[in-house]
């Protein structure tokens, strides 16, 4: 990269030199519209795309932090919370708002519930979350920016559901909110939200259900015959929800919800600060200025597909979702991992000879991405897919390849890094090391400079092989090194 690369040109580009360049730096990325992705995007008909596309710019430049100058973005947002309110079965006080993506929603929740704690329980001095181990990594990430603990809580190991009788064990006197996931992102499980609810309820806590994935989607498998666990605002005891639109909604991101049962408790969601010489300070979420061009196209999108529309989504993506399931089935050497119930999941081996990140590569080789996921705590490694209508007409192929895959995968050696490697990193403190002493680690790694290597089965077994927090160590400093400029530069970019 030169140096004039990095700064601004001397005079403007024209619009088909920008257009060009931003096409460049399209060249890495995974080329999703041939239907090979199994999980990050949840595209739609072109038509639709181009509705959601025509809202979001026309509220492109409305600011959504006043709702006084600009009304129509709180008008949009109210009217989308409602109708997911009801989608939930929320009663009249049931109340929330939009956020950028299931990460905010999430934070938000925990927020909610750590100031409501802070308002009407005094002795809560070190404020908790329980949290199942199937739990998004966004719970632990919001407990890291607030000052939570967190009390992790195992599943049943061959379900993978969270249970009632666990997390009631979990709770204590410092608890500040217990959460259920409908599903679990891994696994695509339904947490039994009802036990987990009435044990959250028994001790005056709230309950927050991580539907980001599925609150939207659910209740429509459900009206299709599927027996879905209750877990919207029905269940006595749930105080919260989460929902991504930008997910099984297929609204453009970002755009999610966060929701509650009771305006009274949302209030504890608000921020507002009247202590300096601007103007008065107040936000709902943690954004303040915000374009309203996702809220826009948020509406937009649901109004686009109707109840209609997203039931025939529903049916063929719960179609291809059970051909899933079916045919790893049949394929040696590999096993669904629980029962899901939302159309995604995830596969491991009981087979010594197969490596699920073996898996992984070979499925990329073939053209196909899949999302590898490391094991913890005796739940073992395995490999993730989520069912999107961009994939759902390549069930035949990807489960022909995926089988081809498992076979190759049997064939290859193990892939774990050498015994003096894992031995040395898991005493080591990364972040003691200089740039150069990092280097040449992750060379013996097979990482050369900003590049991973073309297969990663090595990589994620010694990922693996390492104690939880040693991997996030180790993740941290890679990716600090590759968002700079240099790591682009020596990579060629």
């Amino acid at each position: 990269m030169s140096s004039a690369a990095r700064g601004l040109p001397e005079q403007g580009l024209p619009a088909e030199a920008i257009a060009a360049a931003l096409t460049s730096f399209k060249a890495g990325d995974l080329e999703w519209k041939r239907g090979t992705v199994w999980g990050y995007i949840y595209p739609v008909e072109p038509e639709i795309e181009a509705v959601g596309k025509a809202a979001y710019m026309d509220f492109l430049t409305e600011n959504a932090l006043d709702p006084t100058v600009f009304p129509s973005v709180m008008v949009l947002e109210n009217r989308i919370v409602r109708l997911a309110c009801d989608h939930l079965q929320g009663g009249p006080d049931a109340s929330g708002n939009f956020t950028s993506g299931g990460t905010e929603s999430i934070l938000l929740a925990c927020k909610t519930a750590r100031d409501y704690a802070r308002a009407v329980r005094p002795e809560v001095t070190r404020p908790a979350i329980v949290l199942p181990i199937t739990a998004h990594a966004a719970f632990h990430k919001a407990a890291h920016y607030l000052g939570l603990d967190v009390i992790r809580v195992p599943v049943d190991p061959d379900t993978f559901r969270a249970t009632g009788e666990a997390v009631a064990a979990a709770i204590t006197d410092q608890t500040v909110l217990v959460v259920a996931s409908s599903p679990s992102y891994a696994h695509g499980v339904v947490d039994d939200v009802v036990g987990i609810a009435a044990a959250a309820q028994a001790r005056g806590v709230p309950c927050h259900v991580d539907g980001c994935v599925g609150a939207w989607l659910l209740p429509f498998f459900r009206e299709l015959g599927e027996d879905i666990p209750p877990f919207d605002f029905s269940v006595p005891g749930v105080s919260s929800i989460s929902m991504d639109l930008h997910k099984y909604a297929f609204c453009p991101k970002g755009a999610s919800l966060v929701l509650y049962a009771d305006k009274a408790y949302r209030a504890h969601q608000f921020y507002a600060c009247a202590g300096w010489t601007g103007y008065t300070v107040v936000n709902a979420t943690v954004q303040s200025t915000k374009t309203g061009g996702p809220v826009a196209a948020a509406w937009a999108t649901l109004h686009a597909f109707g109840r209609e529309g997203y039931l025939a989504k529903a049916r063929a993506l719960l179609g291809a979702h059970k051909a899933i399931v079916e045919g790893v089935g049949r394929i040696d050497g590999i096993r669904m991992l629980g029962t899901p119930e939302m159309c995604m999941g995830a596969f491991a081996s009981d087979d010594p000879r197969v490596n699920v990140f073996h898996i992984a590569d070979e499925m990329k080789q073939r053209g196909w991405y899949v999302q590898p996921q490391l094991g913890i705590d005796g739940y073992p490694q395995n490999i993730h897919l989520s069912v999107n209508p961009g994939v759902s007409d390549q069930v035949a192929p990807m489960l022909a390849s995926l089988a081809e895959s498992v076979e190759a995968a049997r064939a290859l050696s193990e892939a774990g890094p050498a015994d003096a490697l894992r031995a040395a990193l898991s005493t080591m403190d990364l972040n003691r090391l200089d740039g150069a002493a990092f280097d040449r680690l992750l060379a013996g790694a097979g990482i050369e400079g900003a590049d991973l290597p073309e297969r990663m089965a090595g990589i994620n077994d010694l990922l693996q092989a390492l104690p939880f927090a040693l991997r996030e160590q180790l993740l941290i400093r890679f990716f600090n090194d590759l968002n700079h400029g240099d790591a682009l530069e020596r990579a060629g970019r």
